[in-house]
């Protein structure tokens, strides 16, 4: 569960399976998703949870489409994995506010 945990974080953030020119120009350290905790699924054989945290450099400000690509885009092709689920997502609040909201009041939306 460990490593699957790990490749599932790596995927979703800066993982690859080819060489790319780009790697040696920058740190990747800084923008790897990591697997923080694992847990067994109660009452199921060989499930888990598995809790990944990403950095917020990782994500374009203010970006639904480019936040739920990075996390879940690849990720849930991923043939390392027999299922993946995505049951929980949680916004820092200095993420949530780079969002500039919809370019009309309430009233004129309705």
């Amino acid at each position: 569960p460990e490593e699957a945990g790990a490749a599932v974080a790596a995927e979703s953030s800066t993982g690859t399976w080819t060489t790319v020119w780009t790697d040696g120009l920058t740190s990747l350290d800084r923008y790897k998703g990591r697997c923080y905790h694992i847990e067994p699924v109660p009452g199921e054989e060989d499930q888990y949870i598995a809790y990944v945290a990403y950095p917020l450099d990782l994500f374009e400000e203010g970006s639904v489409t480019n936040m739920f690509t990075s996390i879940v885009g690849n990720v849930f092709g991923f043939k390392a994995l027999r299922a993946l689920r995505l049951e929980d997502l949680r916004i820092p609040t200095a993420y949530i506010k780079t969002f500039q909201g919809p370019p009309h009041g309430i009233q004129v939306e309705r």
